[in-house]
């Protein structure tokens, strides 16, 4: 209990430090430019035109909202940690039955093949995408309103001001259905980032560290890092749609036209993205380069 407690104090604090990072990246992942491009320097010290970077943004926000608008959607998000990590405590410490690998037969696998079919059946690696899973699914009504306090900032809307009018508001117009949207990519998103950095850092450990290195656990702990950064890298494009789709059609400026289409499936949502070429949008707030072929339209704040 002491343990669960200690997570959940230092993932509030965490909240709290970063919850400006993530106000910024969701206004850029729904296509809000409130400042045109500006001529500036990229990697290599070339002159070329950007997008406002992360302090630009911030400034931006304080002019309009002063510091504490910078802190939007806090209160859900940090209802959403707590609960969160609560849950995911709760179901890592539950028993569940132990699958027995040396009684299987992997007869019907060739041999290169039989370490990877039992990497997939390693059971805490399935324990964790369980607890995961229960997490993502109890807490996201707290995402959904979260985003949508975020999303706000857009048309200057008060309709989500607080987490209990804010659950009443969703329940109104959406029913219990609309405490869910983008539920779907968002577990897809966390299962796969969850599979893919567990098996890279396995086969690194496995077949790239040599037990006898010195400093073995270190270079481990690195590994596991550097390819959950790597996993996290690949799964974006699941965190945005699912940003999307939880503010799509919710009656904000944001999430509606002109400024938003509307998509009846998170699928709908993917292929547009993938067609005009934002499936990363979002991913960056320092360099950020312009979108190639589009315009910015002063007057909407966005480009097209």
């Amino acid at each position: 209990m002491a343990d669960t407690c200690g997570q959940v104090l230092l993932g509030s604090g965490l909240t709290v430090l970063s919850h400006p990072l993530m106000y910024i990246k969701v206004l850029v992942q729904v296509g809000h430019e409130p400042l045109p491009p500006s001529l500036g320097r990229n990697l290599f010290g070339r002159q070329v035109y950007q997008l406002p970077g992360l302090f630009a943004y911030a400034k931006h926000i304080i002019k309009i909202d002063g510091k504490a608008g910078l802190f939007n959607g806090l209160a859900p998000r940090l209802c959403a940690g707590t609960i969160g990590t609560l849950v995911h405590s709760r179901v890592l410490q539950g028993n569940y039955p132990q699958l027995n690998l040396s009684k299987l037969d992997f007869c019907f696998l060739p041999n290169s093949a039989s370490p990877f079919f039992l990497f997939f059946l390693l059971p805490q690696t399935t324990k964790e995408m369980i607890a995961r899973s229960c997490a993502t699914i109890v807490t996201h009504p707290f995402h959904v309103i979260t985003l949508r306090c975020m999303v706000q900032f857009i048309g200057r809307e008060t309709k989500y001001s607080g987490v209990f009018d804010s659950i009443v508001t969703v329940y109104k117009n959406e029913g219990v259905l609309g405490f869910f949207a983008g539920l779907i990519p968002r577990l897809l998103g966390d299962v796969l980032s969850l599979w893919i950095c567990n098996m890279l850092a396995h086969l690194i450990n496995t077949y790239a560290i040599d037990d006898s290195m010195s400093h073995t656990g270190e270079i481990k702990n690195c590994s596991q890092a550097v390819t959950g950064f790597f996993a996290s890298m690949l799964t974006y494009p699941f965190v945005l749609v699912s940003n999307l789709m939880a503010v799509n059609d919710c009656g904000l400026a944001g999430g509606l036209p002109p400024y938003a289409s509307i998509y009846p499936t998170w699928v709908d949502c993917w292929r547009h993205l993938s067609l005009e070429g934002n499936m990363s949008r979002g991913n960056s707030l320092f360099f950020r380069k312009l979108p190639v072929g589009k315009t910015y339209a002063i007057d909407q704040k966005r480009f097209f």
